[in-house]
């Protein structure tokens, strides 16, 4: 007797299941790994800032001081900390005594330093070319002021209090300066890289309202009240580079607005920069330690603004 094999293939059905498994299966995988990715960027990130902190104290170690938010020529906090995140090579190139676009300074302001970057943002090789960018900003404080208040009478910006943050324009602070507690103060914090595109509306810009205000809560009032799609309030897109440059849109940032809420600007001379990131939900802040934590944007602003003062003497209640 002969016996018949034949080879049974599958049904559309079960063909139709198998692939709904596969697909569920890739549906629960890939949230996995991308958050095991954000882990290992938010580990990755954190290193960075511990090192630039570290970096502002040993700084502080050879000069008794750190250096400044930027000098006189708007050179960066960053240029000066090179040498102590082993990048004394990249150090010899800045000329501290020019402008940072001098041409004296073009092989700094193109150079790449793999510690000035986050991982977790994906713009941070999309700058022009011959700009290097840093994710990575200092803190000038809670006040709204730029740079140093007018001592001219009539100036728009006299008598106002001067930056309070530990990193300053034109001047340098001790850590004996920082009154509130090291591990109270912010060094560093985190802003996203820009578009570098002002014809198009990015949660990355700083935008411009146009109008001026006197304290840190008008200034609050006075961002969110704009339409951030109106392209007449573009301000500056080009934020985060090059690092080499001493500016609120490249190097500083402030604790006037929350952490990832939109900053603004009011030339002549007030800034809101924020802090902001890809860590859901989260900054990371640098303190004056040594220490980086993850601060969650839901800290009230009252603390966050404490955070932002070396010698307010608030009580930081969370």
């Amino acid at each position: 007797m002969t016996v018949s094999l034949r080879k049974r293939g599958f049904t559309l059905i079960e063909l139709s299941v198998v692939i709904a498994i596969i697909a569920i299966l890739i549906g629960l995988l890939l949230p996995a790994v991308q958050k095991v990715r954000e882990a290992a960027a938010r580990s990755q990130c954190s290193n960075n800032a511990k090192q630039l902190i570290l970096a502002a104290h040993n700084y502080h170690d050879a000069n008794q001081m750190f250096p400044p938010g930027r000098n006189t020529n708007a050179i960066s906090t960053h240029a000066f900390l090179l040498p102590f995140i082993e990048q004394a090579n990249v150090h010899k190139t800045v000329d501290f005594t020019v402008s940072w676009n001098h041409a004296n300074n073009t092989v700094a302001r193109g150079t790449k330093i793999k510690t000035f970057l986050c991982p977790s943002d994906p713009e941070a090789n999309s700058v022009p070319a011959g700009w290097a960018a840093t994710n990575y900003r200092t803190n000038q404080g809670s006040g709204l002021l730029h740079g140093q208040p007018s001592t001219t009478p009539g100036n728009i910006n006299y008598g106002l209090p001067a930056p309070n943050g530990p990193f300053v324009p034109n001047q340098t602070r001790k850590m004996l300066d920082i009154t509130d507690g090291t591990s109270h103060t912010a060094g560093f914090s985190e802003h996203l890289i820009g578009d570098f595109n002002n014809g198009r509306s990015s949660p990355t810009d700083t935008f411009e309202p146009g109008t001026y205000p006197n304290t840190a809560d008008e200034s609050v009032a006075l961002c969110n009240a704009i339409d951030p799609t109106n392209l007449s309030y573009q301000g500056r897109s080009d934020v985060g580079a090059p690092w080499l440059q001493g500016y609120h849109s490249t190097s500083t940032y402030f604790h006037v607005s929350g952490p990832n809420t939109r900053s603004c600007m009011w030339p002549p001379g007030r800034i809101a920069t924020t802090a902001s990131s890809y860590h859901p939900g989260t900054v990371m802040v640098a303190f004056c330690d040594g220490s980086v934590r993850l601060v969650s944007n839901s800290i009230s602003i009252a603390n966050w603004r404490a955070m932002g003062s070396r010698n307010g003497e608030e009580v930081i209640s969370e």
